[in-house]
């Protein structure tokens, strides 16, 4: 049997047996150079070692857009004056006073010297890097020797955030052994800590799938090291999660009725809810929990929206009943939407924006506990989310349908499915912003188009002359020019119309982020199938570290493949 088909454990059994190295732990702060000074008004200072730390985190940021903001100084300047010795506090009061531009030079001198490194030298580093992942990056699982995600504890550094986060700029400390929580199997060789060092705990818990955890300082959130997603248990796991949304489209029909029926119900609190389950499903919104104020960013999802969210228009651009929604959603990417909403669904939201503040919750009867319990019991394993990724799976199945043309060539071929991509990914909202290097990139794209423009009129009036010359002489050895020079023009124009599709695939691609739905919302299985089904290799859609990821589909999905 497959590694994916061995026997399953009971309920809430994770594995029988973990055996692992723990963490590897970042190397300790090495003291800068004696000629690299931290300058205070004007006057070189020598700072205890602590200090010039965190000093060096602000300085090799200071080509960052974080060090212009206000919020990021301050946090930082706060964070930093903590860790002072009395003598630094009385003397570094001002932040606008630190000159940090020496350390800045240096840092950056020193990566350019490390890229400037001659092959062998890079190549010594990079079997240093091997032999830690080897020692540290694999642990034993019920017998199978399996990849481990991220087996480095994070560096100490300062924390940005996504969006305005109102804790960018505070400082992220340095794990230690004694913060760290070890997780194996009772009976397996338990990792040692570095000398001089102990865990905080060592725990044999086999119904959690994590290796070692600790909290980190800013968020108060547990970490965890984790296994690869190329792992047997990862794998699983997402299988489950698409088996799950393909549940779901056995009784999506059922459940849009009952929201429909809901829109009419005497209790408001039904009618929110049905109204928030109407925009998840439609709209892909994500599902929004409440957050506490001030810990992070001000964003929100369905649940949370409020009223200064949305606008209704009962009729614009010819459309009726739109409702204009404009709000951050995760990692402060803004969703902006004007959608035609069915008449109930506007009429409702008329009544639950009815006498309320702009800063006043929409749906304020509803919380995404109730909304999931009510999902729960509609179907076993449904959350708000799964309707995300039923959407998503389900728009790039009947997107391929729709796109794909079996006589295209392969690259013909893959921009129909980068334009199913495409589709998802506009529906989830995953955006990005337009890459640095995209101008030149075009640029260099067209400067190949335009070469290979004139290629293909030079093989143009080749294949002329040829044709002439068979004309007068009617000879074999011309008529065979003429088959070679319509082979070449041919061949020119082939990757003429490869280098176009690639131009207009970048073009309709710069402000769209395809990864995030490849990686997290589109079941597999779809895509291997259409590979199969066209005849187009794998490795074009999926790179090696998705192949590793999706080898539980590419294992197991045919070309008949439905989702």
């Amino acid at each position: 049997c497959s590694r994916w088909e061995e026997e399953k454990k009971e309920d809430g059994v994770k594995w029988m047996q973990l055996e692992h190295r723990g963490p590897y732990f970042v190397p300790l702060y090495e003291p800068l150079p004696e000629d690299v000074r931290f300058f205070y008004d004007g006057k070189p200072l020598k700072l205890s070692l602590a200090t010039e730390e965190i000093a060096t985190f602000y300085a090799k940021m200071l080509d960052h857009e974080y060090t212009t903001k206000e919020i990021f100084q301050n946090n930082f300047f706060q964070d930093w004056r903590k860790e002072m010795t009395l003598e630094e506090q009385e003397i570094i009061k001002d932040l606008d006073k630190c000159d940090f531009t020496e350390i800045h030079k240096y840092f950056v001198d020193k990566n350019e010297a490390r890229k400037a490194l001659p092959k062998e030298e890079k190549q010594k580093l990079k079997e240093e890097a091997d032999k830690i992942q080897e020692e540290y990056g694999y642990c034993t699982l019920d017998g199978h020797r399996e990849k481990i995600g991220n087996f480095k504890t994070e560096p100490p550094g300062l924390f940005r955030g996504r969006g305005e986060h109102p804790k960018m700029g505070m400082l992220k400390k340095r794990i230690m052994p004694e913060d760290v929580i070890i997780n194996c199997s009772r009976d397996s060789k338990i990792p040692e800590p570095p000398e001089g060092h102990k865990w905080k705990e060592v725990r044999f818990d086999n119904t959690v799938t994590w290796l070692a955890s600790w909290v980190e300082n800013i968020q108060n959130t547990p970490k965890y090291i984790m296994l690869n997603p190329s792992s047997k248990l990862k794998g699983e796991k997402d299988w489950q999660k698409y088996e799950v949304a393909r549940r779901l489209k056995d009784v999506v029909h059922k459940i849009r009725a009952q929201y429909r029926a809901d829109w009419k119900s005497k209790e408001i609190k039904k009618r929110q809810r049905a109204v928030a389950l109407y925009f998840i499903d439609k709209l892909a919104l994500r599902a929004g929990n409440e957050k506490e104020e001030g810990e992070t960013a001000d964003t929100v999802g369905c649940c949370s929206l409020r009223l200064e969210h949305i606008q209704l228009h009962p009729e614009l651009d010819g459309q009726k009943h739109v409702v204009e929604f404009d709000f951050l959603g995760k990692d402060s990417i803004r969703y902006y939407n004007k959608v035609s909403v069915e008449k109930p669904v506007f009429m409702n939201l008329q009544l639950f924006m009815k006498n309320k503040d702009p800063s006043d919750g929409l749906f304020d009867k509803l919380s995404t506990h109730f909304l999931n319990k009510h999902l729960q019991r509609l179907m076993d394993g449904l959350t708000a989310k799964v309707f995300r990724t039923y959407n998503a799976s389900i728009t790039l199945q009947e997107q391929l349908k729709a796109l794909t043309n079996p006589d295209d060539n392969v690259a013909g071929k893959l921009l129909s499915y980068n334009r199913a991509n495409r589709a998802v990914a506009v529906l989830c909202n995953h955006q990005r912003s337009i890459p640095k290097t995209f101008a030149k990139s075009m640029q260099v794209l067209q400067e190949k188009i335009d070469a290979k423009k004139k290629q293909v009129e030079e093989a143009r009036e080749e294949l002329k002359k040829a044709e002439d010359e068979f004309e007068e002489t009617k000879d074999a050895k011309a008529e065979e020019n003429v088959e070679k020079k319509k082979k070449l023009l041919k061949r020119l124009k082939d990757q003429l119309a490869s280098l176009n599709i690639q131009a207009t695939d970048r073009e309709e691609n710069k402000k769209i982020a395809l990864g995030t739905s490849k990686l997290n919302y589109l079941d597999p299985r779809i895509s291997v199938a259409w590979c199969k089904k066209f005849g187009i290799p794998i490795e074009k859609i999926y790179n090696k570290t998705q192949r590793e990821k999706f080898a539980w589909a590419i294992d197991m999905a045919g070309e008949d493949f439905e989702f």
